[in-house]
């Protein structure tokens, strides 16, 4: 099962057009963070074989919309580096941002672009409700993503106020989300975003009904989102 799931990794990449010469990057990067997990806490996927799917290639699935040569990626909440450490991989050029609030995770983070000599990525330690307030960060992003668990609303209130008019929200989900998707579209209109398209993911090993929903930012994020941390749980948009 295990080389299996490896030849799966191998032919994913070939049908996102990834150059297999970025393998041994990914093999390091699945080193590395394995070697951590066993001090701290990074990841639940603790088989290698797997890191490789529900991982990296589940992060390399934002290629199946993300077609830009060169962007501005923002990843909220990236905790190991999932999605945006993983698209800068096989992406040099895009000038990605990091945002994790839990400071072992940073240290990993920083640790990794280091190891692997990478340039054009900033590593943030914080949360998504203050940053979005500096003027420096808001709209200034062509691609803004979280690879979450929070409900649409949420991701969207989080991720909006960062995403330059015309650029794009990409929200991997999975499952029945009619009745989530529908309060995030309420959501969306709140904070200058709408719905553009549900994308099935149709990758090897990743068959459990994964699909990126991407929104385009159509107008500036009104100036009062995102709402405090505690606000957005209380009281979610579009509900």
């Amino acid at each position: 099962m295990a080389e299996g799931l490896y030849n799966d990794f191998l032919a994913g990449l070939q049908q996102l057009g990834i150059d297999e010469r970025s393998v041994e990057l990914f093999l390091r990067y699945r080193d590395e963070l394995l070697d951590w997990n066993t001090r701290f806490n990074l990841t639940a996927i603790k088989d290698p074989e797997e890191v490789l799917i529900k991982h990296f290639l589940d992060s390399l699935s934002l290629l199946l919309v993300c077609k830009q040569q060169e962007a501005r990626l923002l990843d909220i909440g990236t905790g190991a580096g999932f999605p945006g450490l993983a698209l800068k991989l096989v992406r040099p050029q895009w000038r990605v941002t990091l945002l994790e609030a839990t400071n072992k995770k940073v240290t990993f983070l920083r640790h990794m672009v280091e190891m692997l000599h990478l340039e054009g990525v900033e590593v943030i330690h914080g949360r998504a409700e203050e940053l979005g307030q500096k003027p420096e960060y808001r709209a200034s992003f062509d691609i803004v993503t979280a690879r979450a668990v929070s409900a649409l609303p949420v991701l969207l209130e989080y991720c909006a106020p960062y995403c330059q008019v015309g650029g794009m929200i990409v929200l991997p989900k999975k499952g029945d989300l009619s009745e989530e998707l529908a309060s995030g579209k309420r959501a969306a209109a709140m904070v200058g975003a709408a719905f553009k398209e549900d994308v099935p993911v149709q990758l090897p090993g990743l068959d459990d009904g994964r699909r990126l929903l991407v929104w385009e930012q159509r107008k500036r994020c009104p100036a009062q989102y995102p709402r405090t941390g505690a606000a957005i749980a209380k009281k979610p948009l579009g509900r």
